[in-house]
């Protein structure tokens, strides 16, 4: 299954491109799912109604529902410990979603898209950038987190649980709880598969311009940090050329003059001319002229570690982690056990350490050639020493 991953700047337009993606994979043969979580529905709107292809399928998320069903069920399952805490239960009707529920449902419909559904491409029109990174990032977080909660191996003790709460006097946490735990560790793994699944891609739209110039430098370093994949950068509204209209001319300018920089920096880009209008229905999504996606993905991006160049005595091994677009100043990087947490301008990854590096100190890092270059001394104290 082949998934395409839509995001950009707010404004620039991702919900057409997601819909011409999906209309395109759809004529080509394919049979075609494009996902939305935008509540006013503006995937519809562009597609020009639900029928738009018949190889075409569309999602609507809606977290409400969902959100509820969890919630009420996670009372009946902590029914014990709700009522020694005097707890007053709520009812499904009174309860409204909170912050995030619009995330998990969209992690859902990835997982079950790769579980449970025959489809040979998947599209999926994400939140603005700064938004869609976190979505994307929230399933390797929420994996961490559990671990660090809810350790796999302090799992083998919750037998002797209701022998502890006798003797306590107070009910200890269920076995339902480790189940629970278990079940979003599934959950979320198979979401974060699909996300990091060498045939899973990001399409990045940007309307050429200052602004759009900035916002796609930032969500480029954030999806590195996370090593996402892009396989096109989209130009979104491209003005022609020439103009007898001088206020159009120059507008036109800055434009292109910002397309040269992006062809430079960036190997694929695609050109979509703006129509004048807001694109609605199949025809105005092709005359878009967007190409369809190449046959085979990118290659992964790697994060290889290689011994150190002869003669650099101070270290041993040398992690690689490609960071394009990022400056010096708005680099971080600290060592905390067996992670590394790197901060990359706004965006921040708390990565586990290669097992050799493990035994490892940090002996220094730089930046060069839009790549992160950490540095790694063995440890005297922890590498086996020879014989």
């Amino acid at each position: 299954m082949r998934t395409h991953l839509i995001t950009g700047p707010g404004g620039s337009g991702r919900t057409t491109v997601a819909a011409a993606t999906a209309l395109a994979a759809a004529r080509s043969g394919h049979r075609t799912l494009v996902i939305s979580a935008d509540r006013t529905d503006t995937l519809g709107t562009a597609l020009g109604g639900p029928d738009a292809h018949p190889g075409l399928t569309t999602r609507r998320l809606v977290g409400d529902d969902r959100f509820r069903e969890d919630l009420a069920a996670l009372q009946e399952r902590a029914a014990s410990a709700l009522d020694l805490l005097g707890a007053e239960r709520l009812d499904a009707e009174e309860l409204t979603p909170l912050p995030g529920a619009e995330e998990l449902a969209l992690l859902r419909a990835l997982r079950d898209a790769a579980r449970d559904t025959p489809y040979d491409t998947v599209v999926v029109d994400l939140p603005p950038a700064p938004k869609a990174l976190s979505v994307l990032a929230l399933p390797e977080q929420l994996r961490r987190y559990l671990r660090k909660l809810l350790p796999p191996e302090r799992q083998a003790a919750r037998a002797l649980r209701p022998m502890l709460g006798r003797l306590a006097g107070v009910p200890m946490p269920a076995a339902w709880l480790y189940e629970t735990a278990a079940r979003w560790e599934d959950d979320l793994a198979a979401a974060q598969a699909v996300i990091e699944a060498p045939t899973t891609t990001v399409r990045l739209v940007a309307e050429p311009g200052p602004a759009g110039a900035d916002a796609l430098e930032a969500a480029a370093t954030g999806l590195a940090l996370q090593g996402l994949r892009t396989d096109c950068l989209v130009a979104n509204r491209l003005l022609p050329e020439a103009s007898a209209d001088t206020w159009l001319a120059a507008l036109s300018a800055q434009q292109h003059k910002t397309l040269a920089a992006w062809e430079t920096a960036h190997d694929h880009v695609v050109r979509v001319r703006h129509l004048g209008h807001d694109p609605r229905g199949a025809d105005d999504l092709t005359a878009l002229g967007l190409p369809p996606a190449p046959a085979e993905p990118p290659a992964p991006v790697q994060w290889p570690v290689t011994a150190a160049p002869a003669g650099e005595e101070s270290h041993a091994y040398v992690w690689h982690i490609p960071l394009p677009g990022v400056v010096r100043e708005e680099l971080g990087l600290i060592r905390r056990g067996d992670e590394l947490v790197i901060t990359a301008g706004p965006a921040r990854r708390i990565v586990t350490l290669p097992s050799a590096l493990r035994r490892c100190t940090v002996a220094g890092a730089g930046l060069r050639e839009g790549e992160l270059r950490v540095r790694f001394a063995p440890d005297a104290d922890l590498w086996p020493r020879a014989r």
